[in-house]
């Protein structure tokens, strides 16, 4: 009897493997062409994205657009078509795409109220790269730094200071607050007050200023360097010094015109006077 009964188990066991090989076989067979076809889609359409990418990168190369922009536009159009291609190869598997392009938007959104400052400078830094108020390499003034713009990212741009400190400013910030590019002329002008006694000679004191200018070789002769009486205070006559230079040579003419205006005017015997606070 125990015999009789593991006997028929066994064929019963052996009948249903069987089933369930034929009825596998079955279902390979029906669902094959559309797995071979899906596959060669996946493969095909990775090749065509890689060439499409290449092709795009050189064209926005070859329209001299900003290095920044081709990369992020190039990534943009790289992971769109990567989605495009991976919901064509699930459709054509036979899997529904509604849904799944459902959650993919309710998760897209979720994702956007999560990161709302970070796609505001996701926003800034497109406006930043589109319209171009600055450009790497350039020394701007903004949200309370001076530094040399170094590299500007999608969320940030990595500036450098004259003392050597790397800041970085949220592009957000940085593009809806007010920007001073002194780099975007290439030129530039230095703002000097030298304020001296009513006791001395206002043309003397003049003609040793703008002598100081002309004799700078770092200064521009072109626009010309201007002095002249600014204010007249209290306790001063105020000239006002405006040298012209080169971005590279501003700092140099800078320091070089107070140092070598206050060494001439101390040898010509012309005292400068202290500033006051106006009241």
């Amino acid at each position: 009897m125990g015999r009789f009964f593991y006997s028929y188990k066994m064929d019963i066991n052996s009948n249903q493997i069987g089933n369930y090989a034929t009825r596998f076989i079955e279902v390979l067979l029906d669902y094959s062409p559309k797995l071979i076809s899906a596959i060669l889609i996946l493969f095909v359409g990775l090749y065509a994205i890689r060439l499409i990418n290449r092709i795009i990168r050189k064209v926005m190369i070859k329209r001299n657009l900003d290095p920044t922009l081709t990369k992020f536009l190039a990534d943009i159009l790289l992971w769109a078509l990567r989605v495009l291609l991976f919901i064509t190869f699930i459709s054509k598997l036979g899997i529904e795409t509604s849904s799944f392009v459902a959650i993919l938007g309710a998760m897209g959104l979720a994702v956007g109220l999560s990161l709302q400052g970070s796609l505001s400078n996701f926003a800034g830094g497109m406006l930043i790269i589109l319209f171009k108020p600055f450009k790497v390499g350039d020394t701007i003034e903004a949200q309370g730094v001076i530094a040399t713009v170094l590299e500007i990212q999608i969320f940030v741009t990595k500036m450098l200071t004259g003392n050597n400190q790397t800041v970085f400013v949220p592009n957000g910030a940085l593009s809806n607050g007010t920007i001073i590019n002194y780099s975007m002329q290439g030129e530039r002008r230095a703002d000097l007050t030298f304020a001296v006694s009513y006791d001395s000679d206002i043309k003397k004191a003049k003609d040793i200023l703008l002598d100081i200018l002309n004799k700078n070789p770092k200064v521009l002769k072109m626009p010309a360097p201007e002095v002249f009486v600014k204010n007249l205070t209290t306790s001063s006559v105020e000239f006002a010094v405006r040298p012209w230079a080169t971005n590279a040579n501003y700092g140099a003419v800078f320091s070089e015109t107070l140092e070598n205006c206050k060494t001439a005017l101390d040898e010509a015997g012309i005292a400068i006077q202290p500033f006051t606070l106006q009241k």
